[in-house]
């Protein structure tokens, strides 16, 4: 054997008299890392994302909306779930109102030219 007891529990007990500050020293960066994502990046997009939803949820007859898919269209009926969209004249496409990743209210903006 290479080590005596008296060695090994000499090591033991050096390493373990400042178990708690020494957790809580290692583990402070973790924590600091965690909070400036959470504001950085965690907490913006869950902010973005309650707004489309609620722009979604606001949809209208009338309004312009943009699918998932790219398609531009104008709303002619809305239900709980599904929107109908008018793609060309007479050209009418039941879509589901959670595929939609715009909506432009009626009138829309101002051109830049105003």
């Amino acid at each position: 054997m290479i080590f005596t007891p008296a060695y090994a529990q000499a090591a033991g007990a050096a390493s373990s008299s400042g178990g708690m500050a020494a957790f809580f020293v290692q583990v402070a960066p973790l924590i600091l890392i965690f909070v400036i994502f959470w504001f950085l990046m965690i907490r913006p997009q869950q902010k973005r994302m309650r707004e489309h939803a609620a722009r979604i949820n606001a949809v209208q007859k009338n309004d312009q909306v943009v699918t998932g898919g790219g398609l531009v269209g104008k709303v002619t009926k809305v239900d709980d779930a599904h929107v109908e969209v008018e793609i060309a004249s007479g050209v009418k496409v039941k879509v589901v109102k959670s595929t939609l990743s715009d909506v432009m209210p009626v009138g829309g903006a101002r051109p830049a030219n105003d």
